[in-house]
């Protein structure tokens, strides 16, 4: 029988890459449920490709992306909305026992002790859809977590891996932009840029996996060819390996237990590793990340050891800071300090969804005020 699924951000940049995946393989999945944001157009024709009997844009509110969570009926749910707009749907959708592939940072970030809790209780898996997640949740499969010393996340560095600081507080949009290796959405190519996405992904290791904020580890690695690495109680190491693409963890991600089979990315991973008649060219660069120019990096992992519900203040603040970069109203080095500044003046509160909920919209409007407060300074 074919895979039920249901994707929450269809038209994005994961979203719209899924899709890609499932329309290889149409004899494995059907798509039951879309939801989109205002791209009409592109969710029509989504509709239309692959005859899907549920579809909701952001003109349905909150109310289309349960429906397209719970009334479809799938096997599985991929969250690849940003931000916190579907948290909703997707605790209704792991409360009834659907499997979630989750490409949402926000949410585990914000909410993942909740998340992870609410997925024992309702017996559904959570299948990370980040390269870097799906690493370490692969090298993991079989394994004791108490056979577990650390985990190591790859970095490429983004843009601004060698770019001094001072260069830096001054880049544009379209140098932020600029990612070296990945094809993703607006929001996660600055995040990268800002080296945020790296934090934001240590914490949701630390929730995912049951860790320690001194266990998840970061290392720069331009390449992004190794994307995660598990060290071992007995001193060894298992790492992940493959040709930096998407579609390699949605798939398997997706496709969970099985892997699916692709020549493409196949001959792909196999070039960019310098395959020749019997060799193997496996020459990497791995660097340790710099806080003093990366300080979202600094301020992730302040906030995974605060606890609470300081991540979600720390990621909504980050969205804000994020948008109003991109619309040309602060400059990039002002993303950190307006984080700090709202984490600074935001309290945290309890860890419940309501007191997430809460933190969340309190973030957002402290931070619009600190974004607010910088463009009249600067008038």
């Amino acid at each position: 029988m074919r895979k039920r699924v249901a994707i929450l951000g269809s038209t994005g940049s994961i979203g719209t890459q899924a899709l890609d995946v499932i329309a290889r393989y149409p004899d494995r999945f059907e798509v039951v449920g879309l939801a989109a944001g205002r791209n009409t157009d592109l969710l029509a024709e989504q509709v239309t490709r692959f005859k899907t009997r549920i579809a909701t844009s952001a003109a349905d509110g909150a109310e289309g992306l349960m429906r397209v969570a719970i009334e479809s009926d799938p096997d599985i749910l991929l969250a690849a909305t940003d931000g916190a707009v579907a948290f909703d749907a997707v605790f209704a959708a792991v409360e009834r026992g659907i499997d979630i592939a989750v490409a949402n940072k926000e949410l585990i970030v914000a909410a993942g002790e909740l998340l992870v809790d609410a997925a024992k209780r309702g017996g559904a898996k959570l299948l990370p859809v980040d390269s870097e997640h799906s690493a370490i949740f692969q090298c993991l499969v079989g394994e004791a977590p108490e056979s577990v010393a650390g985990i190591v996340l790859t970095a490429s560095g983004g843009p601004f891996r060698l770019t001094p600081r001072e260069e830096m507080e001054r880049a544009t949009v379209a140098e932020a932009l600029n990612h070296p290796t990945w094809r993703m959405g607006t929001k996660n190519t600055i995040d990268s840029a800002t080296m945020m996405n790296k934090g934001l992904e240590a914490i949701e290791a630390s929730r995912l996996f049951d860790l320690p904020a001194e266990k998840v580890h970061i290392a720069v690695h331009p390449q992004s060819i190794a994307h995660g690495f598990v060290l071992f109680t007995d001193g060894s190491v298992k790492g992940q390996l493959a040709y930096p693409d998407m579609r390699l963890p949605i798939g398997y991600a997706l496709a969970y237990p099985d892997r699916l089979p692709d020549r493409a990315l196949v001959a792909d991973a196999m070039a960019d590793l310098g395959a020749k008649p019997g060799s193997l060219d496996l020459r990497y660069d791995f660097e340790r990340p710099d806080p003093e120019r990366f300080p979202c990096l600094r301020l992730a992992y302040e906030a995974m050891a605060l606890g609470g519900t300081v991540p979600a203040v720390l990621s909504a603040a980050n969205e804000v800071a994020v948008e109003a970069f991109v619309e040309g109203r602060i400059a990039f080095g002002d993303i950190a300090r307006i984080i700090e500044a709202s984490m600074a003046r935001v309290a945290s509160g309890e860890s419940t969804l309501a007191g997430v909920r809460a933190a969340d919209r309190e973030a957002r409007r402290t931070a619009a005020q600190l974004v607010k407060e910088k463009v009249t300074s600067s008038c």
